[in-house]
């Protein structure tokens, strides 16, 4: 039975343009839709290597990105309003409409994002008398802070783990298959990264060049992140993915 994993951090198709967008340092009123649609394409390949339920409204807007791709491809007409008037009309932009829904969701995002943090400050607020937060503030303390590493993140280096290993071109080798869970890979896993003191890079994490063993080992951190066992940094943009075993992970 194949393992399929929920990710909350799929938001739609304009999140994920909107990140694309940001990570490609793109202009969001000139879009390059060739290059952006060949990135949107490739995250859409990549969740189906991984098994991962691809939404409807991620197909769409694939289809929507191919039809303006198609139309900027073909030449321009130009079309005089008046034979008096020297005034030309050029065609409408097949992206203004994209563009538009894009800035629109960015606008409700950063909305949304400014109510969240207003949320968390007033979450700080205590109207009532002084008294002992000594346990309070140890309690705070102690909780894992919030990861810097998106989903995004993560499957940019499942396909930079993917490319190096060269998974996507088909193998002319025959192997034996064995097959593995989820539930024994995040096991191993995590007694790896118990017995290692520190942090281990994420590309260390796939020891064997199968391609089921990768899936399945991308899918059991992803598992191990959902349940707050391990923790995963990312230093700087495009860097490498460490990942750490929690002293108290969730089993």
């Amino acid at each position: 039975m194949p393992y399929q994993v929920k990710i909350d951090a799929f938001e739609g198709p304009l999140d994920l343009l909107l990140h694309l967008i940001n990570r490609l340092e793109i202009d969001i009123y000139d879009i390059p839709v060739a290059e952006i649609t060949e990135q949107y394409l490739l995250y859409i390949q990549t969740m189906n290597e991984l098994q991962l339920d691809v939404a409807s409204e991620f197909l769409v807007m694939a289809a929507t990105l191919l039809a303006i791709k198609s139309k900027m491809l073909l030449p321009k007409h130009e079309e005089i309003l008046d034979e008096n008037d020297p005034e030309i009309a050029y065609e409408d932009d097949p992206r203004d409409e994209l563009v538009e829904r894009l800035i629109e969701y960015r606008k409700y995002k950063e909305a949304a994002h400014d109510l969240k943090n207003l949320e968390e400050e007033r979450g700080l607020m205590f109207t009532k008398p002084p008294s002992d937060l000594s346990d309070f503030t140890k309690e705070q303390n102690s909780e894992q802070s919030e990861l810097n590493v998106s989903l995004y993140d993560m499957l940019a280096a499942f396909q930079k783990l993917l490319r190096r290993k060269k998974l996507q071109r088909p193998m002319a080798t025959k192997i034996t298959r064995q097959e593995i869970s989820i539930e024994k890979r995040m096991t191993e896993i995590m007694d790896d990264l118990t017995l290692m003191v520190g942090k281990r890079n994420f590309n260390d994490l796939f020891p064997y060049p199968a391609k089921d063993h990768i899936v399945v080992t991308f899918l059991a951190i992803l598992e191990l992140i959902k349940r707050q066992a391990i923790d995963v940094e990312q230093k700087e943009n495009f860097g490498d993915i460490f990942v750490e075993a929690l002293k108290e992970g969730a089993n």
